[in-house]
């Protein structure tokens, strides 16, 4: 609880003189809190608002739970983290520079990325140019220690039929793509694929 001090007025000796001014001094007395006195469960929630906070004493360090680490090393359950820090992180994450070259709405040939998740899953993705019925790739870097699968999808129209294509034995060095038009192996021009491995 808070401690009030009352300093009383003027008091008077057996030799004082009485005067006006001590007088009214007697009058007028001073109030004050004892410094360190009020404590946290002394104020009510309801009246510490904004607006009776000063913007320059509500400062970072003050924020103890709150941290500013672009690779969230430090993060916890119990800590929040600036929007730079997160910002920072996911930026780190894509490699914005690698994204996929195209002429004409066609991929440029080739591994287009390759990024590894916080998890530890691989992705990798790229586009490959089928010219027969059966076409081998192999990835720029192998995945380390298992492939989970390859999804292929046809990004080109080379014939007047309808062009599919699945794939065929994927490792973790590379896979075989299996080109069809209609119900027979051919060639089926630009291929999108993605890869997923660890």
């Amino acid at each position: 609880m808070a401690t009030i001090t009352v300093t009383p007025g003027h008091t008077y000796g057996t030799t004082d003189t009485v005067t006006s001014t001590n007088l009214n001094d007697l009058g007028s007395p001073t109030v004050a809190l004892t410094a360190g006195s009020i404590l946290t469960a002394d104020i009510a929630d309801a009246n510490v608002t904004t607006a009776k906070i000063a913007d320059a004493n509500v400062t970072f360090a003050k924020l103890a739970n709150v941290i500013d680490d672009d690779t969230m090393a430090t993060a916890s359950a119990t800590t929040l983290a600036t929007s730079e820090s997160i910002k920072a992180y996911v930026d780190e994450l894509i490699d914005y520079s690698a994204l996929p070259s195209q002429t004409d709405g066609l991929a440029t040939e080739g591994e287009q990325g390759s990024y590894t998740l916080p998890s530890g899953l691989i992705i990798k993705y790229g586009t490959l140019n089928s010219t027969s019925p059966a076409t081998s790739y192999t990835f720029t870097t192998g995945f380390p220690t298992a492939i989970i699968g390859v999804n292929a999808t046809v990004n080109e129209s080379v014939s007047i039929y309808a062009e599919t294509c699945s794939v065929d034995v994927p490792t973790k060095t590379g896979f075989n793509l299996i080109g069809y038009q209609g119900a027979s192996g051919a060639q089926v021009g630009r291929v999108f694929w993605t890869a997923y491995g660890y």
